[in-house]
């Protein structure tokens, strides 16, 4: 297990913007991460109050880039990425500053190469430990940097 300064070590988010507080699971394929920060009244995503369950996305793309970092090969700097593309998503729910004390984020690698990443997530609630209900679910794509010197001429 993780915790939250060496998340924000391994992935670009600081700050407030790091929103998972630890890494419980993972392996080649896959990362379960936990958050508390949907319950902060001072998380950056809320507006008006409210953190709308669309913002599951960026959970599930920490969790993602978490992954990245956690299973590069040894000796390798982790490649930054950019989400590209956000598909077949289903929201459970409207807003995630209600939801339980933790949110589960799961993300698992379906295909990648040099330049691309797909990945299938899922966030739910969980309370006291308890597995609860389903917040958001479905596929990403993430474009991996090359470098300067490996980008394409176009």
């Amino acid at each position: 297990m993780i915790g939250r300064s060496r998340i924000a070590e391994l992935i670009p988010h600081a700050g407030a913007m790091c929103l998972l507080d630890r890494a419980i699971h993972w392996d080649a394929e896959g990362i379960r991460c936990i958050a508390t920060s949907h319950r902060d009244p001072g998380n950056p995503l809320r507006r008006q109050g409210r953190l709308n369950a669309v913002c599951s996305v960026e959970y599930a793309a920490q969790a993602m880039a978490l992954h990245g970092a956690l299973t590069a090969h040894e000796g390798r700097t982790p490649r930054g990425g950019l989400l590209a593309s956000v598909r077949d998503m289903v929201l459970h729910r409207a807003e995630l500053q209600d939801c339980g004390d933790e949110l589960v984020i799961e993300a698992r690698r379906l295909m990648g190469e040099a330049t691309r990443v797909i990945y299938e997530f899922s966030v739910y609630e969980s309370s006291l430990g308890d597995a609860g209900s389903a917040i958001a679910s479905g596929r990403a794509a993430v474009l991996l940097d090359l470098g300067p010197d490996k980008r394409p001429a176009w």
